[in-house]
């Protein structure tokens, strides 16, 4: 048997993976225009020269040093011993030598020691991380997210105390939002913060806090949703406070550990390498924390926070689908099963029809979230550098525009992806030692965590489309729209012009359909939601991989130096359009049959 030629054959492919480095770089030049980017004040290192090196060493800490911890940790996992968690072999030298290296201040801001390159460079660096080991790369997603948040809203004091160590990564950060009685919504939370001097005393309980107690790093800064004495009710009475492991000294150095702990790990599907804790505050008097932000405001503070993790989880769907689609496409040229028309005997099951529609629906969806996740961050960085506020206001409308759509769309694609790798592994994807099923398992949570995919579908019909009355969407679908006529100029993907074009029509067809029709029933906007998010992220997605298409067209006239890679790009972009964009049509009709049936069958009947 060649395709699985022993256990320790098995073990060796579960643990390699190669950073998709030439396609991280053609995204970043081509669709989110690094060259523009690098003529922006604070950008001016990051030229393609640049960034080409900092692929290519990410590439290689990602799959020398991470990746071979990912089976591993998996079967291990994290353990709580003594009220400290114990890492799973390799994750603290590993974490400590991503730290040596300089990668958590990449994209840092440079007032607390960060090396200031665009988000967009250091979401393509993210991605590696992830594939090669998504279990230790959500700590650094979560510092990286608390770093925006109390650079955005603390005051000078604790960016001054925090911010420096939080940004080379000696520090890190969590998000402690949820309660056991809570769960999505937030008005629940009762985690209560009593004023005592220049600071308050926390308590309470946390769950689902990702990272939330280790030793790799020397102190964690936990942000804490909580109430004040006199707050009022719901989501109106909360509050952000920065809470850290260890209190901080007057000159900097780490002082007494502060009144918080871990009382257990959750037992999860997957991540089974990333402590899950439930965080107890408070148990002996009060944990110390600090306001950041105003009273009261704290959920609009934590949103800064929520919204970078939700563009990061959405990478994640794009990054466990690449790992899955490594591995089964690795697994699919070795392993040799019956036969095929133009083949004489046994061949290798990529020689398959149909295992090649499945890896060829894996690659597309892959390169189709990766795109627009990186695009999504270059309007990032432009809301960041914008010359003025008509600019900024329009960056900063696609970026929230596109936020729920790559956290939502890439997600449920990464689960579909990492089942399809289970698929072309056939009996073997359901053994655990091919490491197939661990991506699948890693993958399910994508869509829960950072708000789950109807969250993120509501969040786009209602505040991002009924609420602007589409302008936003109307903007983005002109621009799909202004790539028809290149498409016809094009003699290479002027075929492509056709498919695409009716995929347009179907996001378009779509939002008239939601602005006639969201507002004359109640029930409308969340019956239709999650259909609407998938047809609009289908489209998105065939606008990326256009435009990537037109990019690799144009190289390839001009003598491109990669001819094989930017085939490739053509292929899988006519792959796309075949073969994905079509479920815009389905995605329409759902939308349009609007609350018909579900409101039907009686709760009892359930």
């Amino acid at each position: 048997m060649r395709g699985l030629k022993s256990l320790r054959g098995a073990l060796a492919m579960a643990a390699d993976y190669t950073a998709p480095v030439a396609d991280l770089r053609f995204c970043l030049e081509h669709l989110c225009n690094l060259e523009e980017l690098a003529t922006r004040p604070g950008f001016e290192e990051a030229t393609p020269d640049m960034i080409a090196a900092v692929l290519e060493e990410a590439g290689r800490f990602a799959g020398e040093v991470l990746g071979p911890l990912n089976w591993d940790g998996d079967r291990q996992g994290a353990q709580l011993i003594d009220g400290k968690v114990q890492l799973a072999d390799g994750f603290a030298e590993a974490y400590a030598q991503f730290v040596d290296n300089g990668w958590p201040a990449l994209d840092g801001p440079t007032d607390f020691g960060g090396q200031g390159m665009p988000k967009a460079v250091g979401t393509a660096v993210n991605e590696m991380w992830h594939s090669a080991n998504m279990a230790f790369a959500l700590g650094p997603m979560l510092t990286q997210g608390a770093i925006d948040a109390v650079e955005s809203h603390a005051d000078e004091a604790l960016r001054a105390t925090y911010l420096e160590k939080m940004v080379s990564g000696e520090w890190s950060g969590t998000m402690n939002l949820t309660e056991p009685q809570a769960g999505s919504d937030l008005s629940a939370v009762r985690s209560k913060a009593v004023p005592e001097g220049d600071h308050y005393r926390i308590s309470g309980q946390k769950i689902f806090i990702t990272w939330g107690e280790h030793e790799a790093a020397e102190n964690i800064v936990h942000l804490v949703l909580a109430r004040l004495p006199d707050a009022p009710e719901g989501t109106r009475g909360i509050s952000l406070f920065l809470v850290p492991k260890y209190l901080v000294n007057e000159d900097g150095s780490r002082g007494e550990l502060n009144d918080l702990r871990a009382v257990s790990l959750e037992h999860k599907l997957g991540i089974h390498a990333s402590p899950t804790c439930v965080m107890s505050f408070g148990d002996e008097g009060g944990a110390v924390g600090y306001l950041v932000g105003e009273e009261n405001k704290g959920l609009a503070c934590m949103f800064t926070m929520m919204n970078a993790a939700r563009l990061g989880v959405g990478l994640q769907g794009v990054s466990i689908g690449e790992r899955a689609y490594q591995a089964a496409a690795s697994y699919a040229k070795e392993r040799v099963q019956g036969g095929a028309p133009g083949h004489q005997g046994r061949v290798a099951i990529i020689e398959h029809a149909d295992v090649r529609r499945m890896l060829l629906t894996m690659r597309a969806l892959v390169e189709a979230g990766r795109a627009l996740s990186l695009v999504a961050q270059a309007a990032f960085d432009r809301v960041a550098t914008a010359a003025d506020e008509d600019e900024r206001k329009a960056q900063q409308a696609r970026v929230d525009l596109l936020t729920p759509i790559v956290k939502a769309w890439a997600t449920e694609n990464g689960q579909e992806v990492a089942s399809l790798g289970v698929q072309v592994h056939g009996g073997m994807g359901y053994i655990e030692e091919t490491g197939a099923a661990q991506h699948l398992r890693d993958a399910r949570i994508t869509t829960i965590y950072e708000g789950t995919t109807g969250i993120q579908a509501l969040d786009l019909v209602g505040r991002k489309t009924l609420r602007d009355g589409g302008v936003a969407m109307r903007a983005l679908v002109a621009e799909m729209h202004g790539l028809i006529a290149e498409l016809e100029a094009d003699g290479k993907v002027a075929d492509l012009a056709e498919p695409y074009s009716r995929a347009v029509a179907q996001a378009e067809a779509g939002l008239a359909w939601l602005l006639e029709h969201g507002a004359e029933d109640p029930e409308v906007p969340a019956s239709v939601a999650v259909p609407y998010l998938m047809l609009q992220g289908t489209v998105c997605g065939a606008w990326v991989m256009t435009r990537a298409a037109l990019a690799a067209s144009r190289e390839l006239a001009s003598g491109g130096d990669d001819e094989a890679f930017l085939h490739a790009k053509l292929v899988t972009a006519r792959f796309y359009l075949d073969h994905v964009a079509p479920r815009a049509t389905a995605f329409l009709a759902t939308v349009e049959a609007g609350s018909r049936g579900i409101g039907d069958l009686a709760s009892e009947a359930f």
